[in-house]
């Protein structure tokens, strides 16, 4: 169940909002126990891991956020215009929301914005400084994971319209299948008549793809480690983070970068009393993240009962955010 915090509420507990240590346990030892091994990639998101995600946002070679914010500053009037006056605007995987800002200085008379996150502590760290600069606006988040229902909280007054912003690749870390799935979500939440606007990365040379996941400076092969770093942490593990190396290669035939951690030697690891063997080069695989074309992305969006109204890209179609609306049954 989702933990809603009032806009007046005491900051609560340090851990009332995180997955409960039973889910990730079991959803480690669920992957990890597969031939072949895998952990879910919202694990990444604790706060150790969010500050990490910040930092690749910077980097030189990772070309969505500078791309994505570039787009956003250019074309946020439009947006906001496509979005409509009165509007409750709620973010999927709220980070930062340095991109969110862009958005939120041109909408009309918002009626609230809901930021949701699987991670308390970064979460609330961006609601508080959103509400320092934005004081006449409601900000209410939700600590949640936006792949499984959730709840929105009351509001003071009614919104005309509701709408679903997810910026980012995020919506590539799932399967066709998973994608369709928290898009129907996303029409079920907003309603007819509602909206999703969302950051979609498209098909580019293999080569800029591998250099944006497996940076010089080893901050992405840092956040893929501390997945196993928060094993340990939370679930007394005993990976050695030395014996496992970050890999991030393209998959043509998936449309995919993939990202894994490779057993540099033969080991057994201990998570809850259960003994985790690896053989010498055996992988975890940590994320998938899916390239699209501007044609297979609007398929899927079909499917799950969304129609692309507008795409707005950059001048090298690298990335682009596209405006959906729920279709009319």
């Amino acid at each position: 169940m989702a933990a809603v915090l009032s806009a007046g509420a005491a900051k609560p507990h340090a851990d009332a909002c995180e997955p409960e240590r039973e889910r990730l346990l079991a959803d480690a030892l669920l992957g990890l126990r597969q031939a072949r091994k895998t952990l879910p990639c919202k694990y990444f998101y604790d706060a150790t891991g969010s500050k990490l995600f910040d930092r690749i946002c910077a980097l030189e070679e990772y070309y969505p956020t500078r791309t994505e914010l570039g787009i956003l500053r250019t074309h946020a009037p439009a947006m906001a215009t496509a979005l409509g006056a009165e509007l409750l605007l709620v973010e999927y995987g709220s980070g930062s929301s340095v991109k969110t800002r862009l958005l939120l200085d041109r909408l009309s008379r918002p009626v609230a914005y809901v930021p949701v996150d699987i991670s308390r502590e970064h979460l609330m760290e961006t609601v508080w400084a959103l509400r320092l600069d934005y004081p006449t606006l409601v900000v209410e988040p939700v600590c949640a994971d936006f792949n499984t229902p959730f709840a929105l909280p009351r509001l003071p007054r009614a919104d005309a319209r509701r709408a679903v912003y997810f910026p980012g690749s995020t919506i590539g870390n799932l399967s066709g299948a998973g994608a369709i799935a928290l898009m129907a979500g996303v029409a079920r939440l907003v309603g007819p008549g509602g909206a999703f606007l969302v950051g979609v990365d498209l098909r580019k040379d293999p080569r800029v793809l591998e250099r944006a996941y497996d940076d010089a400076e080893g901050v992405t092969a840092a956040f893929n480690l501390n997945l196993l770093a928060r094993l340990n942490r939370e679930l007394d593990a005993d990976f050695e983070l030395g014996q496992f190396s970050h890999r991030a290669t393209w998959v043509e035939s998936a449309s995919r970068i993939e990202m894994h951690l490779v057993s540099n030697v033969a080991q057994v690891v201990h998570l809850d009393g259960a003994e985790i063997r690896f053989g010498k080069g055996e992988t975890i695989c940590t994320e998938h993240s899916h390239k699209y074309s501007l044609e297979s992305f609007a398929r899927l969006a079909r499917r799950a009962g969304l129609a692309v109204r507008r795409v707005w890209t950059d001048a090298a179609q690298q990335f682009s955010v596209q405006y959906l609306e729920v279709r009319a049954r």
